[in-house]
C-alpha cells in the first residue's frame, strides 16, 4: 500500500493499493476509522479539471463496470455542505459525458458510483463551490457500525471511565491485533480494551489492582442503579458480543509489581492507566512506608495502599512490556499531557522499543493525551537494565506526576473567571 495524497485539513486520502490486496475485505475486517473505500476514477479543484480526468482514465478499467446488461446508481457525497435533492440531481446529469450503458437500479444496483465533493472543514465558512472533487466506484464501507453496536451505553458492564467503543477499537488497530493473538491489558478495569481485542478474534487478559472491579461488586456506575448485579462483569461483556470463548480471565494484581513469569508471553499489550483524575494511582505497599499502619492481623492480611506516580507508571509500563512482548508486538497506551508545556521528549522511551505513532486527543483547550504506539524490537539486555537502576530517584517524565493538579487548576482558572465576569456584569447593572 502507497500512500499517494492527502489535501490539507481534509477528509480524503488517495492510497495506491497493491492489486493482489482485497480491498473489500481488508475494510470489512479492521478498517474502523475510514467511512468508505472507492476506486478513484477522477478528481479536481472544479467539475471542469474532473471532466478532464476522468476522460484520461483508462477505458479498459471502466469497460467492466458500463455493460449494457449491467445495473447501477451513482451517489452524491458532500462534506461540510447539504445539498438540496434538485443539486444532486443536477450534478448526476452532469456526468452524461460516462459512456454508461446499463439499467439504473437504486434499491439493489450490481455498481455504484460516487462523486465527492469537499467543501472544507470550517462550519463557519462554508465556500460556494467544492474546494476538491473525486469520482470513482464504490468498493466497501468501514466499519463505523462497530460504534454503534458495541456503544459503551448499551453494555452489561460499565464504570465511570470505561474507554469509548470507538477509541477501543482504534486502540486495537494500532496494536495489529488479529486472530488467535494473546493481549494483555494491566489497567484492566471493565474490560472495554478486551471487548475491541476479541472481536478480531484475540485471546484477552488483564489485571487491576481494584479487587471490587474485577469482580463486579459494589457501587454501579448507571443512574438510577445503587448497586451492581450479580452477573455484572467482565466476562458477561465479552458473552454479551459472543466472543466469551476468548476470554482467558482476569486478575486482580498490582502492576507494579507484575506477577508473570519471565519470558515473552503477549502479542499486544493495550491499556489505559489511571490518570488520577477520575480513578486513584495507586500501588501496594509495606507496613513500614505507611504513615497510618494497619495493626496486623492473624486472620487476615489488607495490603497497604500507596501512591503510584505517573512517572512510575510509564516507566514500569514500558519496561514490563519490553519483558513480555514478542518480536514485532505492540504496546499502545494513552499518556496524559499539559498542553502549555507538552514536548516529544516528555514521551516514554526503552531501548527495546521503537515509537510507530503518536496521535493527539484534545480534552480541553490546556490538556489532552496522546494515543501512543510502540513496537518490540529486540529482547532486553542487562546493559538495558542497568541504565533504569543507575539513579532509581529520578525519572525524565517526573512532570507528568503534576498532571491532576495541573488539570484541576486549569478548571479552577475558568470557574474563578466566570465568576470574575459575572461579579463585574452584576457591578454593572447586569449588561
Amino acid at each position: 500500500m502507497e500512500f499517494i495524497a492527502h489535501q490539507p485539513f481534509s477528509s480524503e486520502m488517495i492510497l495506491n493499493l497493491n492489486v493482489t490486496v482485497n480491498c473489500n475485505d481488508l475494510f470489512v475486517v479492521i478498517c474502523l476509522s475510514p467511512r468508505s473505500a472507492f476506486e478513484l476514477w477522477g478528481h479536481g479543484r472544479t467539475h471542469s479539471e474532473l471532466r478532464n480526468s476522468l476522460l484520461k482514465y483508462p477505458t479498459e478499467n471502466m469497460s467492466p463496470f458500463l455493460q449494457k446488461d449491467s445495473t447501477y446508481k451513482i451517489n452524491v457525497y458532500t462534506f461540510n455542505k447539504t445539498l438540496e435533492f434538485e443539486d444532486r440531481i443536477k450534478k448526476i446529469d452532469a456526468m452524461e459525458y460516462l459512456s454508461f450503458e446499463g439499467r439504473v437500479n437504486l434499491r439493489n444496483p450490481k455498481h455504484i458510483f460516487c462523486l465527492l465533493e469537499d467543501y472544507g472543514t470550517d462550519p463557519n465558512d462554508i465556500p460556494d463551490e467544492p474546494l476538491y472533487i473525486y469520482f470513482g466506484r464504490w468498493i466497501a464501507d468501514g466499519q463505523r457500525e462497530l460504534i454503534r453496536s458495541h456503544s459503551v451505553k448499551n453494555r452489561h458492564f460499565i464504570g465511570n471511565t470505561s474507554m469509548d467503543a470507538g477509541l477501543s477499537f482504534i486502540m486495537a488497530n494500532h496494536a495489529r491485533v488479529k486472530a488467535h493473538d494473546l493481549v494483555y491489558d494491566p489497567f484492566v478495569g471493565t474490560g472495554s480494551l478486551l471487548v475491541a481485542c476479541s472481536h478480531f478474534g484475540a485471546y484477552v487478559c488483564g489485571t487491576d489492582i481494584d479487587y471490587n472491579t474485577i469482580h463486579g461488586i459494589g457501587k454501579a456506575s448507571r443512574k438510577n442503579q445503587k448497586w451492581r448485579g450479580p452477573d455484572e462483569n467482565i466476562r458477561a461483556n465479552l458473552r454479551q458480543y459472543g466472543s466469551e470463548k476468548l476470554y482467558v480471565d482476569v486478575l486482580v494484581s498490582d502492576a507494579s509489581k507484575p506477577i508473570w513469569r519471565d519470558g515473552v508471553l503477549f502479542d499486544a499489550i493495550i491499556t489505559d492507566p489511571p490518570y488520577g483524575i477520575r480513578e486513584s494511582t495507586r500501588r501496594t505497599g509495606s507496613q513500614k512506608d505507611s504513615v497510618n499502619s494497619v495493626k496486623p492481623s492473624e486472620d487476615y492480611h489488607v495490603p497497604v495502599s500507596m501512591a503510584y506516580h505517573l512517572s512510575d507508571i510509564f516507566t514500569d509500563l514500558l519496561n514490563f512490556s519490553a519483558q513480555h512482548l514478542v518480536i514485532g508486538g505492540r504496546l499502545v497506551y494513552w499518556l496524559p499531557i499539559y498542553r502549555p508545556e507538552y514536548c516529544e521528549e516528555m514521551v516514554p522511551l526503552n531501548a527495546c522499543l521503537r515509537l510507530v505513532s503518536n496521535c493527539e486527543q484534545t480534552l480541553s483547550s490546556h490538556t489532552s493525551r496522546r494515543l501512543i504506539t510502540m513496537e518490540k524490537i529486540k529482547e532486553p539486555e542487562e546493559t538495558d537494565a542497568l541504565a533504569h537502576l543507575s539513579d532509581p530517584h529520578f525519572s525524565p517524565y517526573q512532570g507528568h506526576n503534576a498532571f491532576r493538579e495541573k488539570y484541576f487548576s486549569g478548571i479552577s482558572k475558568r470557574t474563578l473567571t466566570g465568576k470574575e465576569e459575572t461579579n463585574k456584569m452584576a457591578a454593572n447593572g447586569g449588561e
